[in-house]
């Protein structure tokens, strides 16, 4: 499972112009699942998204989690973070779970991010074109990999 978490002032996800997820202070994820992920996948990475020290304490310095910062999450379902462009010019998504098994692995980790931090979860629709707005803070991006647990 593939995470790509950008901290934010704010964020929201639009379909045919309908506001459908909005957050202001904390994480747009956007999320990637692939063939061979399991639950495990999504509580790791949930446990580092919760975790992991980026927003800015009064030092200035990245040292405080997103729930000191009383911020919420953006899920939205990517599928393209699985793309394969090793060969040729047009990418393949073969590494890309299908919906039959992406859609219940992206409801868990959206209930088990909204239980473990205790925090706002918004999130986009899965499988629809989506148009999703971000104001990146800093900006700061990371790449979160749970098979490379890093």
């Amino acid at each position: 499972m593939r995470a790509i978490l950008q901290r934010t002032r704010e964020a929201r996800v639009e379909i045919e112009g309908l506001v459908i997820g909005q957050i202001e202070k904390g994480f747009l994820i956007l999320l990637g699942i692939e063939e061979n992920d399991k639950t495990e996948d999504a509580e790791w990475l949930i446990e580092k998204i919760c975790n992991i020290r980026v927003f800015s304490d009064v030092e200035g310095k990245m040292n405080r989690d997103v729930r000191q910062e009383d911020g919420a999450f953006l899920v939205v379902s990517q599928f393209t973070l699985y793309a394969s462009t090793k060969k040729g010019n047009r990418p393949s998504f073969v590494r890309a779970a299908r919906p039959e098994k992406a859609l219940p692995l992206y409801n868990y980790f959206i209930t088990v991010l909204a239980d473990t931090s205790g925090l706002p979860v918004a999130s986009g629709k899965f499988g629809a074109m989506m148009d999703v707005h971000l104001l990146n803070d800093g900006p700061v991006t990371i790449i979160l990999d749970s098979k490379a647990k890093e």
